[in-house]
């Protein structure tokens, strides 16, 4: 992954760019998840607990609504 300097460009404003281009791609999102190992079993639960999240989330929002 690189940027390139554009004409008249301060490095300043070119390592923005960079760690924008990096935040948009996911790059640190996916460094951060892979600091520490997850056991395939720890994934599913933590997949499982958000599911129920978002679905509690989504009935909260439907009976607040009516």
């Amino acid at each position: 992954m690189f940027v390139e300097l554009r004409d008249g460009e301060t490095q300043e404003h070119l390592l923005s760019r960079f760690r924008q281009t990096m935040q948009r791609n996911g790059v640190l999102r996916e460094i951060k998840k892979r600091r520490h190992f997850i056991s395939k079993s720890e994934i599913r639960r933590l997949a499982k607990a958000k599911a129920t999240r978002r679905a509690r989330k989504k009935i909260a929002r439907a009976t607040t609504r009516v």
